[in-house]
């Protein structure tokens, strides 16, 4: 009996592992989908489109100042972007690194609403993942909503890298992945 004990713990103990893994690859494939989602977005706006920004603090003189702010990267904007970002999630798969057994989370619907040829067997497509992946996508904006208005209202070299894996840690494990766009 005591010999059962032990292989159930062990068995636990892997299932646990396991199971911690296939979260953290979750996350960490939902966060740079987010930010490959709202790059994507932000580039879309007219360059040219601003919005007005200022302080309803009224002048001595009777005035109020306003600055006019690029309209992409504006707090609004992102704000915007934010609430709905995450519906994305059902335009993509899951496919595992063929050398490390990781999850990856891949687009498999083109922004023009095409499937994706490449590469489509070694993708699982199903509820279940997109449910998941639109799940942990929510709670990082959820969770990281301020950061992620930080990076994206200043334009930045490496946000995937810098936002999902230096400053939250959701991929501490994968500074190498590499999330193509579409």
């Amino acid at each position: 009996m005591a010999g059962c004990g032990g292989l159930a713990l062990f068995l636990a103990a892997l299932l646990g592992s396991a199971w911690a893994r296939r979260s953290q690859d979750l996350r960490c494939g939902a966060c740079r989908a987010l930010v490959d989602e709202l790059e994507w977005e932000i580039a879309q706006v007219d360059p040219k489109k601003t919005i007005q920004m200022g302080s309803f603090r009224i002048n001595p003189d009777g005035s109020q100042s306003f600055v006019e702010v690029p309209y992409a990267r504006s707090e609004a904007h992102l704000t915007e972007l934010l609430e709905r970002v995450c519906e994305q999630m059902k335009e993509y798969g899951e496919q595992a690194d063929p050398t490390t057994h990781r999850k990856n989370y891949v687009r498999v619907v083109t922004r023009d609403k095409r499937a994706n040829e490449p590469d489509v067997e070694s993708v699982r497509i199903d509820g279940d993942i997109r449910a998941s992946l639109k799940f942990a996508c929510e709670s990082i904006v959820e969770e990281y909503e301020d950061e992620l208005i930080e990076f994206f209202s200043r334009e930045t070299d490496n946000v995937k890298d810098r936002l999902c894996s230096k400053r939250t840690d959701l991929c501490d494990h994968a500074l190498h992945i590499s999330h193509d766009e579409l």
